[in-house]
Parts: structure tokens; C-alpha cells; sequence
């Protein structure tokens, strides 16, 4: 599906992104008010995904654009030449990167509402359990030029015996399935990922420095424990 990878268009602000990929109850909402102690930084909280359905809309619509294009290319016909008599007349003309521009435009504008001092955007999210999230984040990065992930784990066996996990049947080897898909589309993300462990952090705050690194933002220890100090979460 080649015609999924379409070069996006440039977003209209010179913005950047970066996403927290995690399970529940890893620690990452300690590690979102890290994030947006940063100045310039806007990082979101979980939205359930609501991207997905983009996303599903997206590859489906694409998905018929290129079964359709095939069929021409095998009758010899003109490419996107699809007329009225056809059942999917039009959608091998879907506008590939008008809809991945458009996406972005409506993460900006209703979910992520940048403000005017904002360089770094973006959410953290616990729920990537689908199959497809080797998949989901390659999509990710092109409706969000240049966009960065931080990959956040927890040791499991403390998360399976935290707040709901600890009542929830099977919590072990739900948390173990989610941790692969993670830890996956952390593999595939190459440099683009940034992975970090919740264990050797959440008492050391300077265990955090080589991710300022790779973000290219300055490690200021004393405001890093400032924000440890506050709860996060629940």
C-alpha cells in the first residue's frame, strides 16, 4: 500500500511533536508533567485514541483507492478514471495527502490548541493494543511531520498489582501483550523513539538526562524533583 506513505504536507506552524507511548498505570502522567515543565512544551493528556478513527478512515479509504487503480492498471484504463457507473466512483481519486494534512489540522486546531508559545506538541496515550500499532505510529508520523515518540515502561509485575490491574482477570499477560506492541513500535521507530523505564527514574530524576539529550532541551535536576514532589495521577 504504497499510497498510505504519501508525503504529508508541511504543517502551516513551525511546531514540533512528540507523543508518549505506555500502558496504564506505568507512570506516565509523572512523566507528562516532566515533559511540559519544559518550557514551550505542550503535551496532552490520554484522548482514548480518538486519532484511531482518523486513522481507520484513512487507510480504508486508501485501501480502496488502490484496489481500484489496480483494476485500471489491468484493463489498461486511464488511472483514477473511475465515471458515474462505477459503485466506488470517486475513491480512486482519494485525496491521500489533503486527508493526512487535513488530520493534522484538526488535531492542532481541537485537541492539542497550541498556544502561542508553544514549540513542542502532542499527548500521551495508554491505549495501543490493537495488532496494528507498528502500523498506527508509521501513520502517526506522517500526519505529524517529524514527530517523536518517548517509550515509557514499568517494571509489570508492579503494575499488575496497581489500582485496577490488581482486580482485573488475567492482568499479567494483558500487561505482558501490551508491553510487546509497545516495545514494537518503539523497535520500528528507530531513532525517532526514546525509550524510558519508570523504575529508574521515579527516584532519580537524573536518570532522566539522556532524554533531555535526545530531545535537545537543557536538564534542569532541581525543576525535574520540583515536579516529582507534586502527585500525579491517581
Amino acid at each position: 500500500m504504497s499510497d498510505v506513505r504519501a508525503k504529508p504536507a508541511r504543517s502551516p506552524r513551525k511546531l514540533s511533536f512528540l507523543f508518549v507511548i505506555t500502558y496504564g498505570r506505568s507512570g506516565s502522567t509523572l512523566l507528562q508533567g516532566v515533559l511540559n515543565s519544559i518550557p514551550g512544551y505542550l503535551i496532552r493528556g490520554e484522548n482514548r485514541q480518538v486519532l484511531r478513527h482518523l486513522y481507520d478512515f484513512h487507510t480504508r479509504a486508501v485501501k480502496q483507492r488502490s484496489s481500484q487503480r489496480r483494476a485500471q492498471r489491468r484493463q489498461n484504463l486511464e488511472v483514477g478514471s473511475s465515471t458515474p457507473t462505477h459503485p466506488f466512483f470517486g475513491m480512486d481519486n482519494f485525496a491521500v495527502k489533503r486527508s493526512l494534512g487535513s488530520t493534522r489540522r484538526l488535531a492542532l486546531n481541537t485537541l492539542l490548541r497550541p498556544g502561542p508559545d508553544t514549540r513542542v506538541t502532542g499527548f500521551k496515550e495508554i491505549r495501543w493494543a490493537r495488532n496494528d500499532v507498528v502500523e498506527y505510529v508509521d501513520w502517526m508520523r506522517r500526519v505529524f511531520p517529524g514527530a517523536r515518540f518517548v517509550v515509557n515502561t514499568r517494571d509489570l509485575e508492579a503494575v499488575s498489582n496497581s489500582k485496577w490491574w490488581a482486580e482485573t482477570t488475567g492482568a499479567k499477560p494483558n500487561l505482558a501483550r501490551r508491553e510487546r506492541l509497545v516495545l514494537a513500535a518503539a523497535d520500528s521507530l528507530g531513532d525517532a523513539a526514546f525509550r524510558v523505564h519508570y523504575d529508574d527514574y521515579a527516584n532519580n530524576p537524573s536518570a532522566l538526562a539522556p532524554l533531555f539529550t535526545w530531545l535537545g532541551e537543557e536538564f534542569d535536576e532541581a525543576r525535574i524533583r520540583a515536579v516529582m514532589d507534586v502527585p500525579h495521577s491517581y
